[in-house]
């Protein structure tokens, strides 16, 4: 169990010093523009086996986004449960690396792209109790802001999830970004600096706030509405 905690983490370098200057640009572009990329096979099996398990279980559904070797997702399915949590990566071998003793009962790893099972799932009218995304890579190059989840045309799939929407990191703008995104999409957040106070949710939050680094939370209740087009 020494993935990560035996290192420090840097703090995040970018050539930005504030929100993206086309960030409303894109995100308005995307929530009215449909994203029509193909599928993936595998992401529609892992899909399939997603909804074959929430079906069976019959349980209030947690997605723990980008889960990496699933220790967010163990945890959250010790703190929940009541609930199922669901836990994604697209790493097979982030995954693989298995932990001591038996896995929870209300918690299923799945291996899948996220860009395409979000759109599953939002087409399938996935109502969701909770949803964490939980230090995603930050790109911060300005050049890679559409590989940003806010920033993505996969984001409005997001977004029809609904129920409470948690993200975590690192980089106070990406933070920020995040929220403006949110407000553009008609949805309210608040943004706190957050302090784990030792109960670390993986790892990688372990790392960062042993390296001194301040994390920080997004969060917002998304309403069941489809995300349009707003202002900030």
């Amino acid at each position: 169990m020494t993935d990560v905690q035996q290192y420090y983490s840097r703090d995040v370098i970018s050539n930005q010093d504030g929100l993206h200057d086309r960030l409303s640009e894109v995100v308005q572009r995307h929530l009215s523009s449909p994203y029509l990329a193909p599928i993936s096979d595998h992401n529609y099996r892992a899909f399939e086996e997603a909804t074959t398990v929430s079906q069976r279980h019959q349980k209030p559904l947690i997605l723990d986004s980008g889960c990496g070797t699933g220790d967010s997702s163990r945890k959250l399915a010790s703190s929940f449960p009541d609930h199922l949590i669901l836990g994604i990566d697209k790493s097979a071998d982030r995954l693989g690396r298995r932990r001591d003793g038996l896995e929870p009962e209300n918690l299923l790893l799945l291996r899948a792209d996220l860009v395409d099972f979000y759109r599953l799932a939002a087409d399938a009218g996935w109502q969701l109790a909770r949803h964490y995304i939980s230090y995603p890579n930050p790109w911060p190059k300005a050049a890679h802001f559409q590989r940003r989840w806010h920033g993505s045309p996969v984001f409005p799939s997001t977004l029809k999830l609904t129920g409470k929407l948690e993200l975590r990191t690192n980089w106070r703008i990406y933070a920020q970004e995040f929220s403006a995104a949110l407000t553009l999409a008609g949805q309210a957040s608040s943004i706190v600096k957050y302090d784990p106070q030792g109960d670390y949710l993986s790892l990688f939050e372990k790392k960062y706030a042993e390296s001194g680094q301040s994390l920080w939370q997004v969060t917002a209740l998304l309403s069941s509405v489809d995300p349009v087009p707003g202002k900030v």
